[in-house]
């Protein structure tokens, strides 16, 4: 049977790219990853568009990609630093505020509050979209949903999903099975819902 799929780890690219990746203590790579998410301290309009440069660079070689770049951007790191420097204190002040009720308070959120409003508002989903397609339309069975599927419109499967899904890191791995149907919460508290991928089904 043909292969579908094949892996190269980082000691071959490292081979390929002549590059030795950096080692970071326990944990602290994902929490500069996380601190530069909230700082924007890469984003493109900070550092360039990465994989446009990438490939503009003349050079194959990581020395001297590396050159190149900090030549025509010199700047540019010295920039998103700062960025998440100024993040990682104002996110630090916040750090030393945490204790024991605030984490109980976090994890009563997560386990009992938003596992309850997302079934209502997957339930108030399904409401709508029956008078806005004109079928019938339910919640998936607990054996539907083991096979990723959290409503029906009509005869067609959907998924329901916070418009977050769509960036969290499961999603990378998991095949969706269904049509998706979007929402988020705006400031006002109401629910903005992405219907775009079964707009045909609106009558």
């Amino acid at each position: 049977m043909p292969k579908k799929e094949f892996k190269i780890t980082r000691e071959e690219l490292s081979k390929v790219a002549n590059y030795k990746p950096k080692p970071f203590p326990k944990y602290m790579a994902s929490i500069i990853n996380l601190l530069n998410r909230w700082a924007g301290g890469t984003h493109a309009k900070i550092v360039g568009q990465m994989s446009d440069l990438a490939q503009e660079c003349p050079h194959k070689d990581y020395d001297k990609w590396r050159e190149w770049y900090l030549k025509n951007h010199p700047d540019a790191i010295d920039n998103a630093v700062k960025l998440v420097m100024t993040k990682m204190k104002d996110v630090k002040a916040q750090f030393e505020k945490i204790d024991e009720k605030i984490v109980r308070m976090w994890v009563e959120d997560l386990v009992i509050d938003k596992s309850f409003w997302g079934l209502k508002i997957q339930e108030a989903i399904i409401i709508e979209l029956e008078k806005l397609t004109n079928k019938r339309c339910r919640l998936a069975t607990k054996e539907e949903e083991s096979k990723g599927i959290d409503g029906f419109v009509g005869d067609l499967p959907i998924q329901i999903k916070p418009t977050s899904y769509k960036v969290a890191s499961n999603v990378k791995t998991e095949k969706l099975r269904a049509k998706v149907v979007y929402y988020e919460k705006n400031s006002d508290g109401d629910y903005i819902v992405d219907i775009n991928e079964i707009s045909d089904l609106i009558i």
